[in-house]
């Protein structure tokens, strides 16, 4: 966190960080997913000195997203991300399915 965060951001970060280790996010890995979201919390209520227009202009703020661009990809949701769903949807056979064959068991 920059110099001069508030409590607020700090915990912010803290929280976000821990979030995405316990997803299984590597640290430094999580690290980045937290200082990225709440840098971009600070630009759009003007608690930075720069912006990107992005930052300031996008409808909604990273904490309402919540991941949803993660999956829009040009081939959208990794393999491994896809095997994660199919294990916690009980999918027989899923360790042997290449991608495709898991987004067909999964019906996307």
């Amino acid at each position: 966190m920059p110099a001069g965060s508030s409590n607020k951001r700090e915990r912010q970060y803290e929280h976000i960080k821990e979030s995405a280790e316990d997803r299984g996010a590597s640290k430094s890995r999580a690290k980045e997913i937290a200082a990225r979201t709440v840098n971009k919390e600070r630009a759009r209520s003007g608690e930075s000195k720069t912006a990107s227009r992005t930052s300031t202009k996008d409808p909604k703020s990273a904490s309402q997203r919540g991941g949803e661009r993660s999956h829009s990809g040009a081939q959208g949701p990794t393999k491994d991300q896809l095997y994660e769903e199919a294990k916690k949807k009980n999918i027989d056979g899923r360790s042997s399915m290449n991608k495709q064959q898991l987004k067909k068991a999964l019906g996307r």
